[in-house]
């Protein structure tokens, strides 16, 4: 992981992993609509899908073949109740896994929501240089990962390290 010491926008790709939300009330993937804009990264796509292995699959691999795509935030589909299968989807794409941001993530959720940040299947990794972490569906989780990790792992100034150095930038 390097540092390239200024500031870079990436191309970023929301997607929500739900049965029941629309644009209207997905308040996770508008909160990370928000927050990446805030920090100077560019929206590329946001969708909804629902919570199906192979359109999730589908949604993420076509992302992380797209040149303008960067990192991809997912919200949804994280836990273990019903039809949770983001990580099912998603980690047999990667090419790395990031172990650190499941590890973090569940750490700081521990100070607010206690033990039950045990039932939390938060994960992250890379394929073809795009970055990928998957949160769970609430607001407030979404909000504990992009404040406490990625808002400094996606700034290039960030020190000692971030992951802008290694993503595949020079593709677009």
């Amino acid at each position: 992981m390097s540092n390239t010491g200024v500031a870079q926008s990436l191309g970023v790709a929301v997607l929500t992993i739900s049965d029941t939300r629309s644009i209207d009330t997905d308040t996770s993937g508008q909160y990370l609509v928000e927050q990446l804009k805030a920090a100077g990264h560019s929206l590329q796509d946001r969708q909804i899908v629902i919570d199906d292995v192979y359109q999730i699959r589908a949604k993420v691999s076509a992302w992380i073949a797209e040149p303008a795509v960067h990192v991809i935030l997912t919200t949804g589909g994280t836990g273990f109740s019903g039809r949770d299968s983001t990580p099912e989807a998603v980690a047999p794409l990667f090419d790395k896994h990031i172990e650190g941001f499941g590890e973090v993530f569940r750490a700081l959720s521990l100070q607010e929501i206690g033990s039950s940040t045990v039932q939390s299947r938060a994960l992250g990794g890379m394929a073809n240089r795009t970055v990928i972490f998957c949160m769970p569906g609430s607001t407030g989780a979404c909000r504990t990962a992009w404040e406490g990790i990625l808002k400094e792992q996606l700034d290039a100034t960030h020190k000692p390290c971030n992951f802008v150095g290694v993503l595949n930038t020079a593709r677009t």
